[in-house]
């Protein structure tokens, strides 16, 4: 297992590199999106319509921040659990999704679509929300805003901490661990 310190925009370069167990420290832009925002995306998608944000190299956090409160730019910003959103993961794994964070284990589909498009999904660390909100420096509604705090959001993130769940190659951190301990 690795560190590694990355930008988003360095992160496809060095996909390849990562494996499961590896931390790494993200900083740059990213976007927030949930059940519901997912929802509408593939509304869209449906519709022929644009979305609201780039998906072609994105990353997204699954999480729905709360508000904020004075003197700070979130509330509390933990993830959410990943599995409910593995309907419209691969998908936007093949539109070019280039890594997603959450928490909990992925379907064989998404951990499929992960190895197809060289995708990588971290975990956060979960419980710890309000520990979350300091690594973002940050924070614009930018689509949905009906929706509160599940609306997509751009968050401007710096050296926010991530374990490497799912890489590139195929590795699995959850069913690693369970083999690990069954022995």
């Amino acid at each position: 297992m690795s560190n590694y310190k990355f930008t988003v925009s360095e992160l496809k370069q060095n996909i390849e590199k990562l494996v499961i167990g590896d931390k790494v420290s993200l900083s740059g832009e990213i976007f927030t999106a949930r059940d519901a925002a997912h929802k509408r995306f593939f509304s869209l998608i449906e519709e022929g319509k644009s979305l609201p944000v780039e998906i072609s190299g994105g990353v997204v956090y699954y999480a729905g921040p709360t508000p904020a409160p004075e003197g700070k730019v979130i509330g509390s910003c933990g993830p959410t659990t990943s599995g409910r959103m593995d309907k419209f993961a691969p998908k936007l794994l093949d539109m070019g999704l280039l890594a997603m964070i959450g928490k909990g284990e992925r379907s064989a589909e998404v951990r499929d679509a992960v190895v197809r498009n060289k995708a990588v999904y971290f975990c956060a660390i979960g419980g710890a929300g309000a520990l979350a909100a300091d690594c973002i420096k940050s924070c614009e509604v930018i689509a949905f805003e009906d929706l509160g705090c599940e609306s997509v959001k751009k968050l401007t993130i710096s050296d926010f901490p991530l374990i490497v769940a799912n890489d590139c190659h195929g590795g699995d951190i959850f069913s690693a661990g369970r083999e690990k301990y069954s022995e």
